[in-house]
């Protein structure tokens, strides 16, 4: 499915989330070590953790929101709420004020608010699109994402450091106008019967109520719940990307050569080490995704997740086992293979097993694999400082491989709940 062939609301979408993803990039992969140095190594791990409990929670309320009210009105409130909360981080790094703790607070936020845009975003992804090009749209979305963390942290090596106020001031206007752009440009894509559910009457407690009850089917649902399980799992690994990767870096490569030309040697320091392993993810994320997506649709599904959870286990035990910096440009290729691999496939994976009038259920459910992931994600950073670097890193490549077992598992129950259908219809 070409792009000029797309709805409207997905066009202005892919290029309006692009110059937000662009500049949220060119300052987030180095907050790990901001809040690292303000808060030291054990602090901020656990600072981190507990910022994102209350992303699970607003990741569910995302999901049953952009079922009830929509999933315009949940993008538009969401990304203003994030300009505000830009605006206010930026306020904290500024020449005249400087709090790490008030910049905690807004990070927190802007995670929270993120939680409750990403249901309603790829809900209305499956609302417009034909089920046979989910698979297409959902890798182009996930490439314009990736062109991000290639340019943005990129910009953010020149920038971060010496103009931080104004990126936060530029980041937070820029999401504002996203919101005002969805607002007037873009229409509501919810389905008829949600549109039936949101109009039911009834008292304010109702609300939580019927939210219990539609995720309590949603869990019982048990193909999906060992999915959000074993995503949980594998999270633990391409979490680190922005968590462990720049902390380990920083903390082991001290000006090393990458290459030589002629008297002149191009070196890099761990915080530049990391921009640069961090780019070689987005740039081949942002050239393949599309082409490896269309590639391992031609494999059962159930070899394709497996096997993506085996390579990331596998590049996590080579990052553990060096601090050089082309071996890191390895393990990081490798890395991105893992992820590639099931970059589109997940979302089709979702938008099939739920039922259409609760598609933004399903997705924020589905999305408590990164929340809830992100969540326990941060503990491998005081990890680091109880257990040493290696021991970490090989009980990270551990849960990859036991995300991997669990895939399979799922994928069995999912084939057979299949072949039971077809036997009864």
């Amino acid at each position: 499915m070409r792009i000029r062939d797309w709805d409207r609301n997905l066009k202005i979408r892919l290029f309006g989330e692009a110059l937000m993803n662009i500049t949220f990039w060119m300052f987030f992969p180095f907050l790990t070590i901001y809040f690292a140095e303000s808060f030291g190594k054990d602090k901020a791990g656990f600072l981190l953790i507990f910022s994102q409990v209350f992303s699970v929670f607003a990741n569910l309320l995302g999901g049953y929101t952009a079922d009830r009210f929509g999933r315009k009105r949940m993008m538009v409130l969401s990304a203003f709420a994030q300009g505000i909360a830009f605006l206010v981080f930026a306020y904290a790094v500024s020449p005249w004020f400087t709090s790490p703790l008030l910049g905690f607070i807004c990070f927190t936020l802007v995670g929270v608010f993120g939680a409750i845009y990403w249901p309603a975003s790829q809900a209305m992804i499956a609302d417009v699109v034909p089920e046979k090009d989910r698979s297409g749209v959902f890798a182009i979305f996930y490439t314009s994402i990736n062109i991000a963390v290639v340019v943005g942290p990129i910009l953010g090596a020149i920038f971060y450091v010496k103009y931080r106020f104004e990126l936060m001031i530029a980041v937070g206007i820029i999401s504002i106008l996203l919101s005002l752009v969805l607002s007037k440009w873009t229409r509501e894509t919810i389905p008829e019967p949600s549109k039936l559910i949101k109009a039911e009457g009834g008292k304010w407690y109702d609300f939580l109520k019927k939210q219990f009850a539609d995720y309590k089917i949603i869990v019982q649902d048990k193909v999906f719940l060992l999915f959000i399980i074993a995503g949980i799992l594998a999270a633990q690994t391409f979490m680190q990307l922005d968590l462990l990767f720049p902390v380990y870096t920083k903390d082991t490569i001290h000006n090393q050569t990458v290459f030589e030309l002629g008297n002149k040697a191009f070196t890099v320091n761990g915080e530049q080490a990391f921009g640069l392993i961090l780019s070689e993810n987005g740039l081949i994320v942002a050239l393949f995704t599309v082409v490896v997506t269309k590639w391992v649709t031609k494999f059962r599904e159930r070899n394709v997740f497996v096997l993506s959870s085996v390579v990331y286990a596998a590049s996590i035990l080579m990052f553990g086992a060096t601090n050089w910096i082309w071996g890191l440009i390895a393990a990081m290729a490798v890395f991105t293979l893992g992820e590639l691999m099931v970059a589109g496939l997940q979302q089709t994976f979702i938008s099939n097993l739920a039922p259409e009038h609760m598609r933004g259920q399903y997705f924020a459910a589905a999305s408590l694999r990164y929340t809830i992931g992100r969540t326990i994600a941060p503990i491998s950073i005081p990890l680091t400082v109880w257990i040493g670097y290696s021991w970490t890193f090989f009980i990270l490549s551990l849960l990859a491989l036991l995300s991997a077992a669990l895939f399979w598992i799922m994928f069995r129950m999912y084939e057979n709940k299949k072949e039971i259908g077809k036997s009864m219809g």
